[in-house]
């Protein structure tokens, strides 16, 4: 029998009270003084040490002392950031975790700081454990949504959400294995869905080999496959024979006309803001086919039938390529194959921007799927602009000779030549035409460049990102801000005509550049503007072209600082009226500066709105500090941006963000597991040609005001009326950005270079005509200090 009398008693003599410890108390007492004294005096990292010994010795104290411990360790993690002692960064986070491992705003920021860095996966898990912890914890959801959009790109969605596309390959599948294939190898079918008990592969991009399928696909047969089934020896049972869903492949492509296209890739305006272009050399974007640098695509991907402005065929399409993908020889020699020539009857008369390629992809002999222009799927096709910096006439009964090739397991076409006449008109040997008045001549100007082997050596030509040369070619854009910047630099001339010239602005900074004291120097006090525009801009030279100006870029790369002098002295601007401000800050965090030590900038440029259709990132902040440098009368560009939007109902954005239905996909229950992944913010829209029911008109849901921080708000509800009957899915919105109170620029018209987002609801919302909705906006500080928007509806009935 054991012994009862060694069980712990239960009465209440038995509980043993901690006795107090009177140096314990003193030295929690001191420190946390100390704490406190050391957050005054903004020395963070002692701070956080002593309430680390705080929190550790006295617990109890944990409430009491947890937003002064998180404030103290966001800072002390800052400048840890800052002085690049990332390890440090994180132990800290550790320790504060030990001590507070359930909340979610420590867990959250430690989310950022690793998203920064560049660990998006271990973000996503710090953003969905805070997310767990508190589900309407807002920082937290936008943080999720931001990564998971790096994380699960939307095509994902696109694709299971293809019901013919999946069907079509569950057909195949089941047909292999019923015919005796009882083996799997699944190659890059992303989520897996394809892979039951069969070789499946769906390595394949609009332009077919972009996802590196032939590649993938000869290593397979010659390390994982059985031999494929051979005609000498048909007694072998499928079983024993290697095979490939997709069986092959046929490529299409056509001709095209298109100015979407084409502002996109190639400079088409003879004058910018005032300044003509002539001199600013070639300019395309990083698009090209040619061969003189294997590290630009040939290709780039466009849904055509999604294009603003849409697009004209200028030939019939033309079988470009067969490739059997069951044939380990033809695949090995792909890329060896010699170039080839096909010859287009022209159809169509119009510009030649670009080579539309899709293809068919041959499941089995008797299953295909098409990505044409006008089917309905989820792939895109692929586009080969035209890079000539001449316009390319084409008409009935001319013949376009395109070379196509496989170098380097890319898909290449290349406009090469034109016939007309009977007779073929290709560029000289210097790549240069010889100038004449008459057609044939004119022809073999828009003709110059386009060829891959007959140029002597490699041409000179300057690259601009997609959105750069859009934007260059956005002339309504330049022509607004060459308005506002002359009545800007006209007011300050007539102000200073009134005051007399000024003597110093106060404040001490020390000068990166002196004034200018050359022959542009119109007097002891010029106008200093900067620009900090992302990537090429050419509003700096626009405000040094107005006399008067110091003008200072952010321009970075050398290449585009070459084209802005180039322009500057075809423009008859000085020398010295154009300054690259980066060149002299060591510091990119001190861009904003001013340019000497007694002057302050005139007028800031501020690049406010990224191309996606998002705000950038820290707007908010670079506004602040620029509207501390600006002299009396100075003005930020923009000054003010209002954010408009209008209800929808659109099926198309729906695929894009989440996998519908409650059926599994071909069987397996997909749906709960990667629509944690969805995005509600949807970007890189075009409005115009979005599939969608227009259910309001549009409204202004925010004004966010550069030049006045007292204006600004966080949060502001709308109220929008239904004009028509629907399920409002999304809410798109814009900007009307003003430059000042007379003139502004939208970011949704067919000249802008800016596209559109959308904030895609989880539950659609079901509203009549007449119905009022409530959009609540609300304005968040989220990674990298960007802006974001988020919208919630409510339905207000309003009984007539």
């Amino acid at each position: 029998m054991p012994n009862t009398s060694t069980r712990p008693k239960r009465g209440r003599r038995n509980r043993r009270v901690p006795r107090e410890d009177p140096a314990r108390n003193e030295l929690v007492s001191r420190s946390l003084e100390s704490a406190q004294q050391c957050l005054f005096n903004q020395d963070y990292g002692t701070a956080f040490v002593h309430y680390l010994l705080v929190l550790n010795l006295a617990p109890v104290l944990k409430d009491f002392a947890s937003e002064s411990f998180r404030f103290t360790l966001f800072k002390w993690a800052d400048e840890l950031d800052s002085l690049g002692r990332i390890q440090d960064l994180f132990d800290c986070y550790e320790q504060a975790l030990e001590l507070f491992p359930s909340d979610e705003v420590i867990i959250n920021s430690m989310g950022e700081h690793l998203f920064r860095m560049g660990f998006r996966d271990e973000a996503a898990g710090h953003f969905h454990k805070a997310l767990k912890l508190k589900p309407d914890y807002p920082e937290a959801k936008e943080n999720f949504y931001r990564v998971a959009n790096w994380l699960v790109e939307r095509w994902h969605f696109l694709m299971l959400n293809d019901r013919r596309r999946n069907h079509k390959y569950q057909q195949a599948i089941q047909k292999a294995v019923e015919g005796g294939c009882n083996t799997v190898l699944d190659i890059g079918t992303g989520t897996g869905i394809l892979g039951v008990s069969l070789v499946v592969t769906e390595t394949v991009d609009a332009g077919l080999f972009g996802e590196g399928i032939i590649e993938s696909l000869i290593h397979a047969w010659n390390h994982l496959l059985l031999p494929p089934q051979s005609t000498q020896d048909p007694s072998r049972p499928p079983s024993q024979a290697g095979r490939v869903i997709p069986a092959g492949a046929t490529v299409f492509g056509m001709a095209v006309q298109c100015l979407e296209i084409r502002r996109h890739h190639r400079l088409c305006v003879s004058e910018v803001g005032g300044l003509t272009t002539a001199a600013a050399g070639e300019l395309h974007s990083p698009v090209s086919c040619s061969s003189e640098d294997d590290s630009t695509e040939p290709y780039t991907t466009e849904r055509l039938s999604r294009l603003p402005g849409g697009y004209t065929p200028l030939t019939e399409p033309f079988n470009a390529l067969d490739i059997d993908f069951n044939n380990v020889q033809e695949l090995e020699g792909l890329c060896s194959r010699e170039v080839s020539r096909v010859r287009l009857p022209v159809t169509g008369e119009g510009l030649l921007d670009a080579l539309a390629v899709w293809f068919q992809l041959h499941l089995d002999q008797q299953s295909s799927l098409s990505t044409g222009p006008k089917e309905d799927t989820c792939w895109e096709q692929a586009i080969y602009p035209i890079q000539t910096p001449h316009n390319f006439p084409l008409r009935p009964g001319d013949e376009l000779i395109v070379e196509i090739s496989c170098r380097d397991a890319y898909l290449r076409l290349c406009s090469v030549a034109v016939a007309r006449d009977g007779r073929e008109n290709n560029p000289g040997p210097s790549g240069n035409p010889n100038p004449s008045l008459n057609a044939e001549a004119e022809l073999c100007s828009a003709l110059a460049c386009l060829g891959t082997e007959q140029s002597s050596g490699p041409r000179d030509y300057t690259m601009l990102e997609c959105a750069e040369m859009a934007l260059l070619n956005n002339q309504p854009y330049h022509d607004s801000f060459r308005r506002a910047l002359a009545k800007l630099i006209t007011n300050l001339k007539d102000a200073r005509s009134i005051q007399g010239p000024s003597k110093g602005q106060g404040l001490e900074v020390m000068p990166l550049t002196d004034p200018p004291s050359g022959p542009m120097d119109p007097g002891p006090d010029p106008f200093y503007v900067l620009d900090v525009s992302e990537g090429f801009s050419v509003l700096s030279l626009m405000a040094a072209s107005q006399g008067q100006v110091k003008a200072y870029s952010s321009v970075e790369k050398t290449q585009h600082q070459a084209v802005l002098r180039r322009l500057a002295m075809a423009n008859g601007v000085p020398e010295e009226a154009l300054e690259f401000w980066l060149n002299q800050v060591e510091d990119e965090q001190a861009v904003l500066q001013r340019p000497s030590r007694e002057k302050l900038w005139s007028a800031i440029i501020l690049d406010c709105v990224e191309t996606c259709g998002l705000v950038r990132q820290k707007l908010m902040e670079k506004a602040t500090l620029a509207r501390c440098l600006l002299e009396d009368g100075g003005q930020i560009f923009p000054e003010r941006i209002v954010l408009y939007g209008m209800l929808v109902e659109s099926d198309t954005l729906l695929l894009e963000s989440a996998v519908q239905g409650q059926e599994p996909t071909l069987g397996f229950n997909i749906a709960p597991f990667i629509n944690q992944f969805t995005v509600p913010v949807h970007v890189f829209l075009d409005l115009s040609t979005l599939q969608c029911r227009h259910l309001s008109d549009s409204v202004e849901l925010f004004i966010l005001d550069l030049m006045n921080t007292n204006a600004n708000y966080t949060n502001r509800d709308v109220m929008v009326q239904a004009s028509a009957s629907g399920r409002v899915t999304a809410v798109p919105f814009w900007y009307q950005i003003h430059l000042n109170e007379e003139i502004s620029v939208s970011t949704f018209n067919q000249d802008s270079h800016w596209k559109q987002a959308a904030v895609v609801l989880h539950q659609p919302l079901a509203v009549r005509e007449g119905d009022w909705v409530r959009l609540a906006v609300t304005l968040y500080i989220l990674l990298d200090e960007c802006i974001s928007i988020t919208m919630t509806m409510e339905a207000v009935y309003i009984y007539k």
